[in-house]
Order: C-alpha cells, then structure tokens, then sequence
C-alpha cells in the first residue's frame, strides 16, 4: 500500500527538515569532520581553510579524516549532498503516497523551500565554493540535483498526463522556472525576517498549482 504523507500545508518540524551538524559528544567521526568544515568554509573560505585545521578542530588525526573523506573537495561536496539526501528521501515520500495528485505536488514544492531555507547556511557555502570542486565532482553534483528536478518533474508531467494540469506549456519549463525562484532564496531570505520558511513555501507552491491549472 502507497505511504500517505501529511498534507503540504500543515506545519512540520523543523528538526525532520534541518540537517542536524553541530559538533557533540555523540557524533560519528564524519559528522564531526562536516560540521567543523562547515563552520570553518563559512568562517575562512573554502580555499583558506587547510585539512589540518579541520582536523584539528574535529579533534582527530588526518588518517582518521581520509579514511571518510578522500580529500577536502569530498567535506565540500558532503556539505551540501546531505541536504539533497534530505530533500530527495521527503520527496519521494510524497511522490510515493496516495494523495491527489495535485495535493502531491503542492506539498512536494512546499517541501523543497522549507528544506532549503532550514539548510540555507549549507547551500550558501557549497554554490559560494562550488567552482572550486574538481570538474568530476561538479558533474556528481549536477546529475545529484538533475535526478531530484527529475523526480519532481516526473509530477509535473503525471498531471498534464491526466488532464489534472494544463499542458500546453511544457514540463521541462514550469520546473526550471519554479526552481530558479527556489535557488534565488538565498539572496533574500532571512530566518528573522516577516516570512517563514513555511509560509514561503506556501506561497511558492499555491503559485505554482496555479500556473498549472487548466485554462477554461
């Protein structure tokens, strides 16, 4: 039987949407080595920032490090490739459930801005030091989020399928539009500002459904 996931609108958790990485005592050893970097590339800069401080702060020897982390390109790339692990695990929970199909999509849009402006730290310091990965490790990224955008698309084109959505504009497009407002937050949003996350999400996804609807 399909999972049921609850409905977009109602007010989550926000530790089910944060990625937990503040050092402590119960910490794995990669867990420690991500949230030091973490704190340090936001400190100091990805290329300022050497291995030997990371360890250092993470209290354990380099040997410990690389038997995790094969340089500091990897802790960059974790940075933010856990945070996709969230948001692709959450949506395929709501792709996968027995909702309408338009209530699937609407908390699947709602999902991704409250997961992205929970981790907003995380995904500023990766697209800030992005460049700096080796070419390999930047195309690991881009196929990490193209299988995300496709999976959501996948709803997308479900709906136009059916008749539940118009489709004389294509997929492709209506995702790439609702995303690009999705990767801007980012230069705007603020965690003390007048909106939440959650009601920003709200907003984008009412703002979709309704692009989608079939015209009369």
């Amino acid at each position: 039987m399909a999972r049921r996931v609850g409905d977009g609108r109602a007010h989550g958790d926000v530790s089910t949407t944060a990625v937990q990485g503040a050092p402590g005592g119960n910490d794995t050893v990669p867990q420690r080595l991500v949230a030091v970097a973490r704190r340090l590339f936001a400190e100091k800069g990805f290329d300022r920032t050497s291995v030997q401080e990371i360890v250092e702060a993470a209290g354990v020897t380099k040997g410990a490090m690389y038997h995790y982390f094969g340089s500091k390109d990897d802790l960059l790339h974790e940075i933010y490739a856990r945070v996709l692990r969230l948001q692709s695990d959450r949506l395929a929970a709501i792709a996968d459930s027995d909702e309408p199909l338009a209530q699937r999509l609407h908390a699947a849009a709602v999902d991704v801005v409250v997961t992205s402006t929970a981790n907003l730290d995380d995904t500023k310091i990766f697209f800030r030091s992005m460049h700096q990965l080796s070419p390999e490790k930047q195309r690991e990224v881009r196929a990490e989020r193209r299988r995300y955008h496709e999976r959501f698309r996948a709803l997308v084109e479900e709906g136009q399928r059916s008749g539940v959505f118009r489709d004389d504009v294509p997929a492709d497009l209506v995702v790439d539009y609702f995303f690009g407002a999705v990767h801007h937050l980012g230069t705007w949003f603020r965690a003390d500002g007048p909106l939440s996350g959650r009601q920003v999400g709200e907003y984008f996804a009412d703002l979709l459904l309704a692009s989608l609807r079939p015209v009369s």
